[in-house]
């Protein structure tokens, strides 16, 4: 429509503009959809490949004696008490400052030296990360723990996720086990992913992070680092556990020494966790049925101390009465290794979301 001037009316021209910023937006959106998908890091389930170790030593796994392994989801040193975080039902996108960042990360160090682990399993480590400020925490551990060899596997690899607003941006995340003797191999195994396209070129891809270790008997020592589906609707995290279930029930078969330990994202059905109740609207745990494993393995958590807090609020400061806790971390081990001790280290959710499980294990005669 033209006024008496020839001049097209201002609705038209509005219009106009809000059709060209909608198909831009729309053309912007594939292009990208498009990007990631060519980009897309996406090892087939099963797929197996070899790691670098990093702080190569001699040091191999004594005859006798007990074998102290930590497990800790790190929550990528930028989810600590000040944290909460939007896909657990808070407001934040950007959790952390780089400074708290190094800070908690620097914590976390100091808590692993106080207890002097032989075997670490590290969960949530980043690696160029936005969200971390792209701070270089696989490095910064092999270079904390120079007399640990360390290996790292990437558990999610995205160029920019595009979600929400400010988006996540670009994500390098893993798992990273640090140990003190030898590593004669070190492989990632890849898990099944329950997302189609286009939803998996911004997701997760998780694994295993296999790591081994020869004892005296001849036997070997398997470590195996995980951190399991979070936020599918359920066939992810069964899929996972019944790849981890064969891994696990083969190697025992083989009698070989088992150590499984990360975030399983569920809770083992042996396991009491009438102290933490789901409160309503909160995120549900899965549960792994230990009676579908076969009888040379062990299940352990302890229950004593929440293992993961939620992060629909910030924790710092909260009433620590009527917050959402869960026992989602713990370790699988196998039948010839003794139990001495289970402990989940009470560090009050400060460097991370997670608190610290230790474990201590003895070969059996």
């Amino acid at each position: 429509m033209k006024t008496k001037t020839g001049k097209r009316s201002l609705p038209v021209l509005v219009i106009r503009i809000l059709l060209i910023a909608v198909l831009c937006a729309g053309l912007g959106f594939m292009l990208l959809i498009g990007y990631l998908s060519l980009t897309e890091y996406n090892p087939a389930a099963g797929d197996h490949t070899d790691l670098t170790v990093s702080n190569v030593n001699s040091e191999t796994l004594p005859d006798s004696g007990t074998i102290r392994v930590l497990s800790w989801n790190t929550g990528y040193g930028a989810l600590g008490d000040n944290a909460d975080f939007f896909m657990d039902g808070g407001k934040s996108v950007n959790t952390a400052s780089r400074e708290r960042v190094l800070k908690n990360i620097s914590d976390i160090a100091e808590v692993i030296r106080q207890e002097d682990p032989d075997i670490v399993f590290l969960q949530e480590v980043d690696q160029n990360s936005m969200r971390s400020h792209h701070v270089n925490e696989v490095e910064m551990y092999v270079d904390l723990f120079p007399d640990m060899e360390a290996s790292f596997a990437y558990n999610f690899r995205v160029p920019f996720i595009p979600y929400p607003i400010p988006p996540i941006g670009t994500v390098n995340s893993g798992v990273e086990t640090l140990s003190k003797w030898h590593q004669t191999e070190a492989v990632r195994e890849q898990l099944p992913c329950p997302f189609s396209w286009p939803v998996r070129v911004a997701n997760l891809k998780r694994c295993l992070l296999i790591s081994r270790i020869p004892a005296a008997d001849g036997k070997e020592l398997v470590l195996v680092n995980l951190h399991l589906e979070a936020y599918d609707s359920g066939e992810g995290k069964i899929a996972q556990t019944n790849q981890l279930k064969a891994l696990l029930e083969n190697e025992a078969a083989k009698g070989n020494y088992v150590i499984a330990g990360g975030d399983f994202n569920q809770i083992f059905s042996n396991v009491d966790s009438s102290a933490y109740p789901i409160l309503e609207g909160m995120w549900l745990p899965g549960e792994i049925d230990i009676s579908e494993f076969g009888s040379g393995l062990q299940f352990l958590m302890d229950s004593s101390v929440p293992t993961c807090r939620s992060l629909d609020r910030v924790y710092e400061g909260a009433d620590k009465n009527h917050f959402q806790y869960y026992m989602i971390d713990g370790f699988i081990v196998s039948s010839n290794l003794d139990v001495k001790s289970l402990e989940t280290l009470d560090e009050e959710f400060v460097s991370s979301d997670h608190n610290p499980v230790l474990l201590e294990v003895e070969i059996k005669g």
